[in-house]
């Protein structure tokens, strides 16, 4: 059966949306789909082009025109659908929901084809604080209940029984283990440990919350010491603005370690270094107390130890998990250490406890539920 996975941005090296896109393709071919993927690409003049399988499907061309007709002109992926006989088409929010979009998804469940929509964060509109957000967000608030009538299905990493009036798929964020190395060794903690936090750094993953806690931490002038090894780059101004200042006027510049973006050997070698994982420890200011996040599940197939502040019912109860609460309180850094070195780790048995959430078990979940 031919399928479509549609999204409405492009592909970047070592991004983690990216990397879970490419994870779900694969999985959605080892259910045994004809996958091709339409996305758009920008050139250095800013043409913007809506490409599937690296085919140009259509030239929006730059400027203003380029941006607003890549918002408005989906009748290119309603026709290609119908002319290539697709069957099946998983579309990725974008928080886009307009008349436009709406007319392409009627084109293609007219044609017989079945049509999902995945919202990857859910609630989403606390994640928009800027103007120029909030009014796209209007657009999206006014049209996507509209929209959510026509789909099949809406996937979610959520407990939500329904979505905008639509049904859902609840699944989780899944695991590639094939791409995801496991930590090759325990690192002697005797007298220090260091953290790692993997994430284009966002106001909700609350990675200031931690860094307050060293701050605190090393106004005792503690003989153990903790490292806490950030990678990925700041998302905006704010970001930098709750982190940077903290680091610089608490001389903590030898301890928090900032990486920018990294993948492959790099991003295997600074785990390898590492011992715990940081995860988001500020969900709540987005409004979330449920959510499945990718980084819960790389911490564990990397097989180390880790905290995060939101509900996830795939690792509330793990013993190699440290819940933190969803508040604005410095995270602990002694009870922190304690946790570690009350137990010895053992990388293969935590890595091991998520073979379920393989991207093949989830995404079969889909396909299942769909009938296709």
């Amino acid at each position: 059966m031919k399928a479509l996975f549609l999204i409405f941005h492009g592909f970047e090296e070592g991004n983690g949306i990216s990397k879970k896109i490419r994870y779900q393709i694969k999985a959605l071919k080892e259910c045994g789909l004809d996958v091709s993927i339409c996305y758009m690409t920008e050139d250095a003049n800013g043409g913007k082009k809506r490409i599937v399988d690296d085919k140009v499907l259509i030239d929006y061309g730059n400027g203003i025109k380029g941006k607003i007709y890549k918002r408005i002109e989906f009748n290119s992926i309603a026709r290609y659908v119908l002319e290539n006989q697709i069957k099946f088409v998983y579309m990725r929010c974008y928080q886009n929901a307009n008349p436009f979009l709406i007319s392409m998804v009627r084109k293609i469940k007219k044609s017989g084809a079945k049509i999902v929509m995945e919202i990857p964060t859910y609630p989403y509109d606390q994640e928009y604080i800027t103007l120029p957000m909030k009014a796209e967000l209007c657009i999206d608030r006014c049209f996507r209940k509209r929209l959510a009538k026509h789909l099949d299905a809406i996937v979610t990493f959520t407990e939500y029984s329904s979505i905008f009036g639509a049904k859902t798929i609840c699944i989780s964020n899944g695991i590639d283990f094939e791409y995801i190395k496991k930590k090759s060794t325990i690192n002697d903690t005797s007298t220090e440990l260091h953290l790692i936090g993997v994430a284009e750094i966002h106001y909700w993953h609350g990675f200031d919350r931690l860094i307050k806690g060293m701050v605190e931490y090393y106004k005792k002038d503690p003989d153990y010491k903790v490292y806490f090894h950030v990678v990925g780059d700041f998302s905006g101004e704010r970001e930098k603005q709750d982190i940077l200042p903290l680091i610089d006027n608490n001389n903590l510049n030898k301890y928090v370690i900032l990486y920018g973006k990294q993948h492959g050997e790099k991003l295997d070698d600074i785990f390898d270094s590492c011992d715990m994982g940081i995860g988001s420890l500020g969900r709540h200011r987005s409004g979330i107390t449920n959510i499945k996040t990718l980084k819960n599940r790389e911490y564990a197939a990397r097989g180390i130890p880790f905290i995060y502040s939101e509900t996830d019912s795939d690792f509330d109860l793990q013993s190699y998990v440290l819940k933190e609460p969803a508040d604005e309180s410095s995270i602990n850094i002694d009870e922190l250490i304690a946790f570690y070195k009350n137990k010895k780790w053992n990388v293969d048995e935590i890595r091991d406890s998520i073979k379920h959430l393989s991207w093949n078990e989830q995404i079969s979940k889909v396909v299942n539920m769909i009938n296709l």
